[in-house]
């Protein structure tokens, strides 16, 4: 894939993490693609499902697989606006995505770089290749606005 490419399917991803903010989830958004097609969409949805397992990345992962028939999606990218968790990484992993490409650092939780490595790991039986820093100010701006916002509401909230 290509730089523009990349950029290109990360403002898809944005968009998703737009829906999930007007939902008044975390605003985080993915899509997988496969031949440059998109096959599969998801957003944060933990709060409004009840299921702490409804990332982004699931939710999308799940709609892909649903899309193609295959629990396998070996020629798929995922692209995310922000570095996977430890179990997005390792739902990634168990559906053999390719590639990921994410946008912000997550420095608290986030399982390709920042933290546990998970995809270098050696115990694993599947390598996924991947790259981060896509659109990185614009998908970290996305959060941090998110949380400012939750912050100045609740302060509000302890005022009157």
């Amino acid at each position: 894939m290509s730089l523009v490419s990349d950029e290109s399917f990360m403002q898809q991803a944005l968009i998703m993490a737009a829906k999930a903010a007007e939902q008044g989830e975390v605003p985080v958004g993915a899509i997988v693609v496969v031949n440059d097609e998109v096959v599969g969409k998801g957003w944060n949805k933990p709060i409004s499902s009840n299921d702490p397992t409804a990332h982004a990345e699931v939710i999308a992962v799940r709609d892909a697989a649903a899309a193609l028939q295959n629990y396998r999606l070996t020629d798929a990218t995922l692209y995310v606006t922000i570095e996977p968790c430890s179990m997005c990484a390792g739902a990634l992993i168990h559906a053999r995505i390719s590639r990921v490409v994410y946008g912000a650092m997550e420095p608290k939780s986030g399982a390709v770089e920042s933290n546990l490595c998970l995809f270098d790991a050696a115990h694993v039986n599947h390598q996924v290749e991947y790259l981060g820093g896509i659109l990185a100010d614009e998908c970290s701006s996305v959060i941090s606005d998110f949380f400012k916002r939750r912050r100045q509401e609740k302060k509000a909230l302890l005022n009157n």
